[in-house]
């Protein structure tokens, strides 16, 4: 947990630096507007998913290490080969993950927060996901384990892998010849996150497009179909967190609701979006049939909502830069609390940006956790070591955090939020 958190302090910044100067970049040269609540909602989708993997919340049904320990024909030297196959295999697990969340219901739950922004950016390839609690696909790694690469090549090629996948989440790249029959481009993949008819569910490799070509999902970027992104039945919130769970939540509702047995088992596992046809009649949900003529989820807010939004925003990424560096000096115990905290803070400023008047409740959750562990820590969990008036600035935050955010719930949360037209 600590190296992977060390990892984080490093790359947590620089992704952040790369989605500012796209943005800066795309309101300065392109003209395009900056777009800050999608912006923070796609980077604290990043927090919460990061806190999830340091945290270690969740199981694999069937580990790496013991498929080589019990199926690995042969045993490969760590040499640049061995790294291939990692690799190769990796991205070959990963279109076959990815093809399966795309296709079934049950594990859309665990991909749509990817596809949930309804702009594409470098921000949104930080919206993954919190909701996969415990791990199918470990299984399409067999190539790799049966030829007995070690989970160490995995555990340096995965997070390698992994961060791969973000410089292709842009706009303002446009074709890129003969790459684009060999690995996943930005064009590829603004195809992958539309809702156009044409491009549904197509273009699901990671880095390498061939697997696209090869197994019939391939879907080249047409001039005279402009990408609208999103998903059908769009998510209308800013909370990450929210939006995790909303799909499986829904899935539950129906199974709950449906006439037919049947369909309450059978729902779990049907083709994504599916729902039994008595509950889609009694109790329809909001879908976009018209990718060219409907309204982006964008609750107007003041300047002065929008100010206090960023600023909840950043310091909480100090929180979380802190707990990365704290966490060789915290039990089990401190790590969970300082965890959930984070969530809270996560939690009540992302529904702040969406005007929800409960948003004060949430904020003094978390506030009121975080006078709790300030108190039985005599301290914020050490930070006294860095600076002794530290301490003082974490409890001014806390009671002037309630203040600010009580005054906005107060004086402007009473009106419904309006959404804005397509552009």
């Amino acid at each position: 947990m600590e190296t992977y958190a060390g990892i984080l302090l490093i790359a947590s910044p620089l992704f952040f630096l790369f989605v500012l100067a796209e943005k800066i970049y795309g309101y300065f040269v392109k003209g395009d507007s900056f777009k800050s609540m999608d912006v923070i909602s796609s980077l604290s989708s990043g927090y919460t998913n990061t806190l999830k993997d340091v945290l270690g919340i969740g199981v694999s049904l069937l580990t790496y290490t013991w498929m080589v320990e019990h199926w690995a024909f042969i045993k490969i030297e760590y040499t640049w080969l061995n790294v291939l196959i990692a690799f190769m295999a990796l991205d070959l697990a990963g279109y076959i993950g990815h093809r399966i969340n795309h296709s079934v219901n049950f594990f859309w739950n665990q991909h749509l927060i990817h596809h949930s922004s309804e702009e594409f950016n470098l921000a949104c390839a930080l919206r993954q996901s919190i909701s996969g609690l415990v791990g199918f696909f470990t299984i399409f790694l067999v190539p790799a384990a049966l030829l007995g690469v070690d989970f160490k090549i995995i555990a340096i090629v995965a997070p390698l892998h992994l961060f791969a996948q973000f410089w292709y989440h842009t706009e303002y790249i446009g074709k890129l010849g003969f790459l684009e029959k060999i690995i996943v481009t930005p064009s590829h993949h603004r195809v992958h996150h539309a809702i156009n008819p044409e491009y549904l569910d197509k273009n699901m490799g990671q880095i390498f497009i061939f697997w696209d070509m090869w197994f019939g999902t391939f879907q080249e970027e047409l001039d005279d179909v402009p990408p609208v992104y999103g998903i059908t039945r769009p998510v209308s919130t800013w909370n990450p967190i929210k939006i995790n769970f909303q799909h499986f939540w829904l899935m539950v509702k129906d199974a709950v609701r449906a006439d037919s047995w049947w369909d309450s088992v059978r729902i779990w596992l049907m083709p994504t979006g599916w729902r039994p046809a008595d509950v889609e009649a009694k109790y329809p949900e909001p879908k976009i049939e018209d990718p060219y003529n409907f309204e982006k989820y964008y609750p107007e807010v003041s300047q002065g909502v929008l100010i206090w939004s960023w600023i909840q925003f950043f310091t909480t990424f100090g929180f979380l830069m802190y707990f990365f560096t704290a966490l060789g000096r915290m039990d089990a115990g401190g790590m969970a609390a300082y965890g959930l905290f984070l969530f809270l803070s996560v939690y009540a400023y992302t529904e702040f940006m969406g005007k929800n008047p409960l948003a004060i409740w949430q904020e003094l959750a978390k506030n009121g956790l975080g006078l709790f562990l300030f108190v039985n820590h005599d301290g914020w969990f050490g930070l006294e070591s860095l600076n002794a008036g530290l301490n003082f600035v974490v409890v001014a935050y806390f009671i002037v955090a309630t203040l600010v955010t009580g005054y906005f719930v107060l004086t402007e949360f009473r009106e419904k939020p309006h959404a804005v037209p397509l552009k």
